[in-house]
């Protein structure tokens, strides 16, 4: 189960703001964002290095994509494919909107139910597919659902679903928290919010932003990422990675 969180203002400078929390069973091993693919030399992003794909990346046209799985699908099951490869090839597309109608067209049984982010400076959009959550014989298509103005909230329910208890506890948080700053580089407010293990009492530590467990799954690691309107044709792209666990690594530049 893992957080990702947008704040969209179209007319702004910086019109996108996303924030993630990867979380995963600590014995998965798995590389920092690099261009860890030869076949796709315009990508940076995170490798998973047991399946091969990604969970967040992003690509020279500032084109960022991110990959959920939806609860009670944690893992791999066989006979289906990586949900690691979505955001790969979302991240074919020099946009969002063209690659947000490209993968709606996935056949939805080849993958175990997942949320995919795809955003840009101008749009941003939520799929999903709830494969693995409806009776054998009726099989939905992936969801298309254009993302708003305004902060949007994904954990592997769906968009500001408060019967998450992470949604429940930080949507209200992140809504009110000062915009960070990519131009002055103060990231701050949402630096505390991701590294936060505040949690519900009735929920656990899983209801927090950053995951600590004593059976092997939490936080592995962060991401804060700022699109911002193009300058002489070509993407503006700020990301900060932490390679660890929020707060107890700090967040550091990626080189796009």
């Amino acid at each position: 189960m893992c957080t990702v969180v947008l704040l969209r203002r179209p007319t702004h400078a910086w019109p996108l703001i996303l924030g993630a929390n990867r979380d995963e069973m600590g014995d998965r091993p798995w590389l920092p964002p690099a261009r860890h693919w030869p076949d796709r030399p315009r990508v940076v992003a995170g490798l998973d290095r047991l399946a091969g794909g990604t969970w967040l990346g992003i690509n020279n046209h500032g084109v960022a994509a991110m990959v959920l799985n939806r609860r009670g699908s944690l893992g791999p099951r066989p006979g289906v494919r990586s949900r690691g490869e979505l955001p790969l090839l979302a991240l074919d597309h020099a946009d969002a909107r063209t690659a947000a109608l490209a993968l709606a067209d996935l056949n939805p049984a080849a993958y175990r139910s997942f949320n995919l982010i795809v955003a840009d400076h101008h749009d941003a959009f939520w799929l999903c597919s709830r494969y693995d959550q409806v009776t054998r014989g009726h099989q939905p298509p992936v969801e298309v659902h254009t993302l708003p103005s305004g902060v949007s909230m994904i954990t592997a329910s769906d968009r500001n679903d408060r019967a998450s208890d992470r949604i429940r506890t930080f949507l209200p948080r992140f809504e009110v928290a000062v915009p960070p700053d990519p131009e002055a580089d103060d990231w701050r407010s949402w630096t505390s919010l991701l590294e936060s293990r505040v949690h519900d009492v009735e929920a656990g530590p899983e209801g927090a932003m950053t995951i600590v467990t004593d059976r092997g799954f939490g936080t592995l690691c962060s991401s804060l990422v700022a699109l911002g309107q193009p300058t002489g044709g070509k993407a503006r792209i700020v990301w900060r990675f932490a390679a660890g666990r929020p707060g107890e690594t700090p967040f550091k530049p990626v080189t796009i």
